[in-house]
């Protein structure tokens, strides 16, 4: 199975759009959706009609930002501009589709035999994975070779390879318009897509993946969207400024 692997959309239906249209022709059977498509972006309900029109072709789990604009949490840990907009998207979200992120389940999710979909971590939704230690601890709490998972908003991937006496785990950054990576059989993966709708690796491209699961094929992309166009809608809603003027940074 080829599966499209978006995550951290964060209501910014022009990035979404861009990454729809770019993997159009690139073969897919179903959408794996790693959470928070809402938070900070000011289309919150188109991301979630588009997700709920999915139907039985997505897996998706929630995201922190999911949780807490739903409603089942509050924003006592976001930023200031972080907790303005969980509220302001709160108050936008249609019923159904307020009852659509609630319903959404916390991951870890097993997608089949072998491939796993978490959020922050498999231990923990909200925690970040930039160190090795912490992407051990991940490894260790399960027996699945790939780990799909959000968060950080950064493209990365953690490769552990048996050694000579004990397992190497290393970390490497996805940069670059397109990288194909082929995933050893015997090696164990944890791997970031990056986020579609909000960038933080200094690059404003939206991100995401095509994961063929049968080869064991990665195929990592950045497009190109109409970033001014999403800072507009952001600015033009009442959201805090600095997360439309972040977007033109990737940061």
């Amino acid at each position: 199975m080829r599966y499209l692997v978006i995550s951290d959309v964060h209501g910014n239906w022009e990035a979404l759009q861009a990454v729809l249209r770019h993997a159009r022709r690139k073969r897919y059977g179903r959408v794996l959706f790693l959470g928070d498509a809402v938070g900070y972006g000011a289309s919150p309900n188109l991301v979630v009609d588009w997700l709920r029109s999915l139907g039985q072709k997505v897996v998706a789990i929630r995201g922190n930002h999911d949780r807490v604009c739903s409603g089942l949490d509050t924003a006592e840990t976001f930023n200031r501009y972080a907790r303005e907009a969980s509220e302001w998207t709160h108050r936008r979200l249609s019923p159904r589709n307020l009852a659509y992120l609630r319903d959404l389940p916390e991951g870890p999710a097993e997608v089949e035999r072998g491939l796993v979909i978490c959020h922050g971590s498999l231990l923990d939704e909200d925690e970040y994975l930039f160190a090795v230690h912490d992407a051990q601890a991940s490894l260790l709490s399960t027996q699945a070779s790939v780990i799909l998972f959000g968060h950080t908003h950064v493209p990365s991937l953690f490769e552990l390879r048996p050694g000579d006496g004990h397992d190497i785990l290393q970390a490497r950054l996805l940069a670059g318009r397109r990288t194909v990576l082929d995933l050893e059989p015997d090696n164990r993966y944890l791997i970031n897509p990056g986020s579609v709708g909000q960038a933080r690796d200094r690059d404003p491209r939206a991100a995401y993946a095509i994961y063929d699961h049968d080869r064991r094929r990665l195929y990592h992309y950045r497009v190109e969207y109409p970033v001014e166009a999403a800072r507009r809608r952001i600015h033009q809603a009442g959201l805090p400024p600095v997360l439309g003027d972040r977007l033109l940074f990737g940061a």
